[in-house]
């Protein structure tokens, strides 16, 4: 069992970041709250967690399994 979850959920928010964050800094009349770019803050930090997820997988896989 070598599956690691950290991998898909690595993917998936890294992939849901980058579309966030190309939306916030394309769309010409992004959703705003209180001036804030909703797109683009939420999309930075889902990038940011899901390549911490995928950094995770990749050291895990680098230690080996617990003995």
């Amino acid at each position: 069992m070598g599956l690691d979850i950290r991998w898909p959920i690595g993917f998936m928010f890294t992939f849901i970041g980058v579309l966030l964050l190309i939306t916030g800094l394309t769309d010409g009349t992004p959703p705003r709250s209180v001036g804030i770019n909703i797109d683009l803050w939420w999309g930075v930090l889902l990038l940011i967690f899901g390549g911490g997820m995928l950094l995770g997988a990749l050291n895990g896989r680098k230690q080996g399994p617990p003995k």
